[in-house]
């Protein structure tokens, strides 16, 4: 073993043992579970290659924490364990693989699937219909006492009725949780007494049982959700459930037992969807062996039950390595660094890299090459750099350097006054003139088909094309003379360019690639001056009174236009390109509605079906809004989903969209 790889054992176990304490004993974390997982898993991944060498507790041997000394200890009747956690469908299916080995059938008779409740795990004892003890969960064997504080949850009742079925004593198994409403309300009101807020619902929940006032806990308006009950006369984990609901608790209300995998997943992904509309906060989803004897034939593994699983939610944070930083130049010449990442799973996908932002980001989150740095990617927002987790730091780490001269051209790095990007001086920097290429031919703009990211490179480097108009003088034995172009293949292309030879303005104004200047305000100057020319003429006073551009956008606009190589490099493209009118818009279907388009379309991309809906008189907009009327939904459409449900927005299917626009 190397003695960087023991060094980080160390320092990691010190590490996860100080948050195991934070999040266990003191209801305080400092880090979120996501980056507390994260180091979990990367201890596994050493322990695997070292044997021994990492203390089996810190990776899923021990349960909780040790039971605080302010509180009498409650020993348990059966070990209170916790559920090993699976990530994938793939893990998922080889822990079913796993379980027909152990249990010997592949009958298993179903699983019983429900929501993972993010809180504190409780344990109630009931003797003749009466509660005598509740207790945390402790070290899985010993618990903490905290009958008097749990008296005060409504949702736990003091006395059940009694039938023949659960005569003498049962246990009843739950989570105390905090609704995410009252969570809020707690945190305003500890914000407004300028006291440390919780940081999330579960610490807040944790810390308000573990008090030993009872009148602090019943200040806060805690709630109980019950997933097990221990009683021999139950033969199904779906019984339980039944007779919870009996007894007067509440259960989760989209549990249910399903026959195969399949169907598991298929409740996962529904789950997924459906999470962040739930008044509490959940992790996962817990799928159990529904079968109780198969359940207990199936054994444990150290302190997990091998008959269930927690699948977890895509984490949207992680961490890894800062391997290093680099610098990417824009197509305005804006230099960006750019994180260069040990590849880690974020938020379902595989990351490589991450958006440094600028030179002063770095500097305020005190980032260093070698960091282990805290990744958080959501949905489908580009991944980002949180900052580093010092702790780990090994002294090894250097500070970055931003680059005086541009790494593409070599000219010399400039920072205007009062902006934050660095930019290169060189107006015909490679790196930017490409980009720009690169932008034009995209599919928002003149959106040439054949002509992507690595063919314009190859014009660029065949000294073919170097401004935009260049495009359109191409010919077919040009291209034919680069490597992989064929005669065909190039003559394919010089049809692809010709056909793309009329545009609309909103189009023609995008690809110019002005700063600041997305589809849609190429739409708005689209509609507000008509003609490229009337736009190329207007004043920064007449773009500033456009109500939807401000002084930014208006000086960023009026500037590109007074540029001469700008004005020279327009007047070259319209001897090759024709700009359609500007259609006025037609009263339709869509007339007065707002529509968002979000995720991959299958008839069309996105930027034809914008102007589609405009054509048929709708407002289209890039982000979901109280004031959205429709959301269309394509593949994969990310985190616009769940802003149109909260705001009670119509939701389009690509079909239903189309039939809408037809009508």
């Amino acid at each position: 073993m190397s003695g960087a790889e023991l060094a980080r054992i160390k320092r990691l176990s010190e590490l996860l043992e100080q948050f195991r304490r934070e999040y266990y004993e003191h209801d305080n974390p400092s880090v979120s579970d996501a980056v507390y997982d994260s180091l979990v898993e990367e201890l596994r991944r050493l322990a695997k290659k070292h044997p021994g060498k990492v203390n089996p507790d810190l990776i899923g041997s021990r349960i909780g924490g040790a039971p605080q000394k302010k509180f009498a200890k409650a020993k348990h009747n059966e070990r209170m364990m916790s559920l090993e956690d699976v990530k994938s469908v793939e893990e998922l299916k080889d822990w079913e693989q796993r379980l027909t080995k152990n249990v010997g059938t592949t009958k298993l008779g179903g699983y019983y699937v429900e929501l993972k409740v993010d809180g504190l795990a409780l344990s109630l004892l009931y003797k003749n219909g009466v509660l005598t003890r509740a207790a945390t969960r402790g070290d899985g064997e010993v618990g903490e006492e905290v009958t008097r504080n749990i008296l005060t949850i409504h949702s736990i009742p003091f006395r059940v009725p009694t039938n023949n079925k659960l005569a003498g004593e049962f246990e009843v198994r739950g989570e105390v949780y905090l609704p995410k409403a009252a969570f809020e309300q707690l945190n305003n009101e500890r914000a407004k007494a300028n006291e440390p807020l919780f940081a999330n619902p579960r610490n807040a929940a944790a810390g308000a049982v573990r008090q030993l006032d009872p009148a602090i806990t019943a200040s806060r308006p805690l709630a109980f959700m019950a997933y097990g009950l221990k009683h021999d006369s139950l033969q199904s984990h779906d019984q339980e459930h039944v007779e919870l609901a009996k007894l007067g608790f509440e259960t989760d209300r989209y549990a249910k037992k399903v026959s195969t995998l399949e169907e598991v997943i298929r409740f996962i992904e529904k789950m997924l969807d459906t999470r962040e509309q739930l008044s509490f906060q959940v992790d996962g989803v817990v799928i159990t062996l529904a079968d109780k004897n198969l359940f207990t034939k199936a054994g444990t593994v150290g302190n997990h039950p091998r008959g269930a699983v927690a699948y977890k939610w895509p984490a949207e944070e992680v961490t890894t390595k800062l391997l290093d930083i680099t610098i990417q130049v824009g197509r305005v010449g804006t230099l960006t660094p750019v994180a260069e990442l040990e590849p880690v799973r974020v938020a379902g996908t595989t990351v490589h890299r991450a958006t440094l932002h600028n030179a002063d980001e770095i500097e305020r989150k005190g980032i260093m090459i070698g960091d282990t740095v805290i990744v958080r990617k959501a949905g489908d927002i580009i991944p980002e750099i949180v900052g580093p987790v010092e702790k780990l730091r090994t002294g090894k780490e250097r500070k970055f350097i931003f680059p005086k001269k541009c790494p593409i051209c070599g000219s010399s790095v400039e920072r205007k006054a009062g902006e934050v990007a660095f930019r290169c001086s060189n107006k015909r920097c490679y790196g930017s003139v490409l980009l720009q290429l690169r932008h034009f031919t995209s599919k928002p703009a003149f959106d040439v088909v054949g002509l992507g990211p690595k063919v314009v490179t190859a014009l660029y480097d065949a000294n073919l094309i170097r401004e935009p108009a260049d495009i359109f003088e191409l010919t077919a034995d040009e291209i034919a003379s680069l490597e992989r172009f064929g005669s065909l293949s190039a003559q394919n292309l010089i049809n692809a360019i010709n056909a793309r030879r009329t545009v609309t303005l909103a189009r023609f104004i995008y690809a110019l690639g002005i700063r600041h200047v997305g589809t849609e305000t190429a739409q708005l100057l689209s509609t507000e001056f008509g003609s490229i020319n009337t736009l190329r003429q207007a004043s920064q006073a007449d773009l500033v009174n456009i109500r939807e551009i401000g002084p930014i956008v208006g000086k960023s606009i009026h500037d590109f236009f007074q540029q001469k190589s700008h004005q020279l490099m327009i007047d070259r493209l319209l001897k090759h390109v024709t700009i359609e009118g500007v259609a006025r818009t037609k009263k339709g279907k869509l007339s007065g509605k707002s529509i968002v388009i979000t995720g991959t379309l299958t008839s069309m991309d996105r930027a034809t079906a914008q102007e589609k809906a405009r054509a048929a008189g709708a407002d289209v907009n890039d982000s979901v809004s109280k004031k959205t009327s429709y959301l269309v939904v394509g593949d994969k459409p990310g985190s616009k989903v769940k802003k149109a449900k909260d705001f009670g927005v119509v939701i389009l299917t690509e079909d239903e969209f189309l039939k809408l626009i037809k009508n």
